[in-house]
C-alpha cells in the first residue's frame, strides 16, 4: 500500500553543498528537503512553495544575497510570521546573532554541526509553530463565531425596522455592502481616518442599526403614503436622536466599539457636510466617518429602491443627484469615492439576494413576502 502522508518540507538555503548535504543527512527522511545555493534562489522557493515550507535552515554568509536579506524580505512579505527560520552559521558574533534574532528568526545554531543538537531544535521549532497555529486558529474561531452571532442578531433587529417601515430587508444588506466598499476605498486613498480592518467591520456592521429610531415613531407618520406636513417631519427627524438614546440607556457595553459606532451612526447619519443636516447641525469632518459612509450608503439605495410612494431612480441618475447636492451636501472626499466606486457597488448591488448568504437571504425572502401581503392589502407605505 503506497504512503501518501505529505512529509513536511524544510528549505535549506547555504551556498556550499558540502553543508546542505551534512545537514540533509543530519534530519533523515522524515522531512523532504528542498535546497537554495544563494538568498535570491531562496526567496524564489519561498515565493514558489510559500506556507508548504514548514522551516528554513539559512546560513548567512551566501553569494548574490545574505541571510540577512532574506530575513529583510520575508519581513517585508510577512513570510517571516507564518514560516520559523533557524539561522545556521559559523558567525558566533553577538552582533550578528543580536541582529538575526531582530529580523525574526526562530533560533540560531553555530558551526560546526552537532547532529542531536540540530534535529533537536528543528523539532522543538516545528513543534512549537504548530502549536501556536493551532492556538491562533482556535481563537479566530472563537472571533468568528462571537462575530456571526453579532451579525445575525443586528440583522434581526433592523430587519424588523426595515419590515415595520415598509421597506425591503435589502436595504439594509446595500447599506452594509456600500458603506464597507466606501471605507475600504478610502482607507486606500488617505490616512486621515486611521481605519483598521476592524473598525470597517464593525462600522459596516453598525450600519444595519442606522435607522432604529424609527421604532419610536408613529405609525401614522411612519408609514404615511403621502409627503409629510411640517410637523410630521419634525416628528420623524427626531428618530435620529432616538436611536442614539435608545444605544445611550444600554445597561451594558458602553465601553464596546460595536456600541460607540452604532451610536455615532444613529445619531448623525443625516449630518450634512454644509452644517444644514440633523440633529445637531454638524459640519465637515465634526461628522464621524462612520456616519458619513453610513449616510451617503443610504442616500444611494433610498434613491435607486422602489417604494410603494416613487419608483426607483436609475444607477446614473442617482449618482447625479447626489453630486449635484440634490441630497444635501456630502464630503468632496466621500463624492468623488463614491463616483469612482459606482460601476462596483451598481454590479454588487445588482447581484441580488441569490449572492448572499443563506441566513440572509432567508431572512430577506421572508420580510419581502410579508411586505407584498401588507401592500396588497394596502397597509404598507
Amino acid at each position: 500500500m503506497e504512503d501518501t502522508e505529505k512529509k513536511i518540507k524544510i528549505l535549506i538555503a547555504d551556498d556550499s553543498e558540502m553543508n546542505r548535504a551534512i545537514l540533509a543527512e543530519m534530519l533523515g527522511e522524515g522531512y523532504e528537503i528542498l535546497e537554495a545555493v544563494d538568498g535570491e534562489e531562496a526567496l524564489a522557493c519561498l515565493d514558489r512553495c510559500g506556507s508548504e515550507i514548514s522551516l528554513v535552515l539559512l546560513d548567512i554568509v551566501m553569494p548574490n544575497l545574505d541571510g540577512f536579506g532574506v530575513l529583510a524580505r520575508m519581513n517585508q512579505t510577512k513570510q517571516i510570521e507564518e514560516i520559523p527560520v533557524i539561522m545556521i552559521s559559523a558567525e558566533d558574533g553577538a552582533e550578528a546573532i543580536r541582529r538575526a534574532y531582530n529580523l525574526g528568526i526562530s533560533d540560531y545554531i553555530s558551526r560546526p554541526f552537532d547532529m542531536e543538537v540540530v534535529r533537536k531544535r528543528v523539532t522543538n521549532t516545528l513543534m512549537l509553530y504548530a502549536k501556536q497555529k493551532q492556538l491562533l486558529e482556535m481563537v479566530a474561531e472563537q472571533v468568528y463565531e462571537k462575530q456571526k452571532s453579532n451579525t445575525l442578531m443586528v440583522n434581526i433587529l433592523s430587519h424588523i425596522v426595515e419590515f415595520r417601515n415598509g421597506e425591503s430587508g435589502l436595504h439594509v444588506i446595500h447599506v452594509h455592502m456600500i458603506t464597507k466598499l466606501l471605507l475600504e476605498y478610502i482607507r486606500l486613498k488617505t490616512d486621515r481616518y486611521s481605519l483598521s480592518d476592524s473598525d470597517i467591520e464593525l462600522i459596516a456592521m453598525a450600519s444595519a442599526l442606522h435607522d432604529i429610531g424609527k421604532i419610536a415613531i408613529p405609525d401614522e407618520i411612519l408609514n404615511k403614503p403621502g409627503r409629510l406636513t411640517d410637523e410630521e417631519f419634525k416628528v420623524m427627524k427626531t428618530h435620529a436622536a432616538m436611536g442614539a438614546s435608545m444605544l445611550e440607556d444600554l445597561p451594558v457595553a458602553q465601553g464596546e466599539p460595536l456600541v460607540r459606532y452604532s451610536y455615532e451612526i444613529c445619531r448623525w447619519h443625516h449630518e450634512r457636510y454644509d452644517g444644514r443636516g440633523y440633529p445637531d447641525g454638524l459640519k465637515g469632518d465634526e461628522i464621524p466617518i462612520s456616519a458619513q459612509a453610513v449616510g451617503l450608503a443610504d442616500v444611494y439605495d433610498a434613491l435607486t429602491s422602489e417604494r410603494v410612494y416613487k419608483k426607483a431612480f436609475t444607477h446614473e441618475k442617482a449618482l447625479e443627484m447626489i453630486v449635484k447636492g440634490e441630497c444635501g451636501a456630502f464630503s468632496p472626499f466621500l463624492l468623488e469615492s463614491l463616483t469612482e466606486l459606482a460601476d462596483t457597488i451598481r454590479e454588487e448591488v445588482e447581484k441580488g439576494p441569490a449572492d448572499y448568504s443563506g441566513e440572509v437571504k432567508v431572512n430577506i425572502e421572508r420580510a419581502e413576502k410579508m411586505l407584498k401581503e401588507r401592500q396588497r392589502k394596502g397597509e404598507a407605505r
